[in-house]
C-alpha cells in the first residue's frame, strides 16, 4: 500500500466519522449553537449526505482495479 492509498483511506475514514457524528445529531435532535445563533437540523442532513458521499467515494477510489 503506497502513501496515496493510505491518504485516501484516512480521509475516507475521517469523512465517515463526520457523517456518523452529524447523523447522531439528527437522531438525538441535539441543539447546536455557534455564538448565540442556532444551527438548524436540516444543515446536519446536508452534511450527512455530503460527508457520506465523500467517504464512500474516497474508499472506492482507494481500491485499485485489478484486471
Amino acid at each position: 500500500m503506497n502513501s496515496q492509498v493510505l491518504g485516501l483511506r484516512v480521509a475516507g475514514t475521517i469523512f465517515g466519522l463526520m457523517c456518523l457524528g452529524q447523523l447522531l445529531r439528527l437522531i438525538t435532535r441535539a441543539e447546536l449553537l455557534v455564538g448565540s445563533h442556532p444551527i438548524p437540523l436540516w444543515a446536519s442532513g446536508i452534511a450527512v449526505v455530503i460527508a457520506g458521499s465523500l467517504s464512500v467515494w474516497l474508499w472506492t477510489i482507494s481500491h485499485p482495479v485489478t484486471r
